[in-house]
């Protein structure tokens, strides 16, 4: 029995949707040097790098993917910006969304117990705004140009997906998309993750390989 779902939707404005469907407590960060495709593991590209610097927060139990709590590159920053990240909180059992430059930060029930991954806030409740929060405020690059994408995104039902498009699309585009086709009507909020060339999936049912390019970090199914 698998611990994911897979999914292939195309929403009206042309859109194609790839998801893996999961748990929050079967999500984890992992530093990699590649492709998404040449890992062992499934899931989608993570945060922003610049080389083989982190530059989006991905912290797990309170230690960064790569290296020590408080150093530059290892996923305990939002380097520059402060910008929408997304934390699981396994012992309350709720996810936030908060805005933030530092895993320094992250108010949890127990540090020791939770992940973070930073990216851009897709503030699905708020039509009217998110374009001002993610571009002006949170410096999404290439919001308007057309690129492949990731996000993330949870439900009501503490679901949570990992989705990438394989269309070139503006962010807006993306956005829509998933809000008219994924969770029903579910959905609470979400943040887009690195795209372009860097959007990466690899599941059971599914290989994609972005421009082939070697990605940094990813979040992953801790079991298939």
């Amino acid at each position: 029995m698998a611990n994911y779902t897979y999914g292939n939707v195309t929403a009206s404005n042309g859109v194609n949707l790839r998801f893996i469907k999961t748990s929050p407590n079967n999500t984890t960060l992992q530093a990699i040097n590649a492709n998404v495709t040449d890992t062992d593991y499934y899931g989608v590209n993570g945060g922003f790098f610049y080389n083989t610097d982190i530059l989006s927060i991905a912290v797990v139990n309170d230690q960064p993917v790569k290296g020590n709590p408080g150093d530059y590159d290892s996923g305990w920053y939002n380097e520059t910006y402060d910008r929408g990240t997304l934390i699981w909180d396994p012992v309350a059992r709720v996810y936030s969304i908060v805005v933030i430059g530092s895993a320094s930060d992250i108010t949890v029930t127990d540090p020791d117990q939770y992940w973070a991954q930073g990216g851009i806030s897709m503030s699905l409740q708020d039509d009217s705004n998110w374009y001002n929060q993610a571009v002006n405020v949170e410096h999404m690059p290439n919001p308007d140009g057309n690129a492949h994408r990731t996000a993330l995104v949870y439900n009501t039902g503490l679901n949570i997906w990992y989705i990438i498009t394989p269309t070139s699309c503006t962010a807006g585009q993306f956005r829509s998309a998933i809000k008219e086709k994924i969770g029903s009507g579910t959905l609470v909020d979400g943040i887009f993750l690195d795209g372009g060339g860097s959007s990466q999936m690899q599941c059971a049912e599914y290989s994609y390989s972005g421009d082939g390019r070697v990605v940094r970090e990813m979040v992953r199914l801790i079991t298939p």
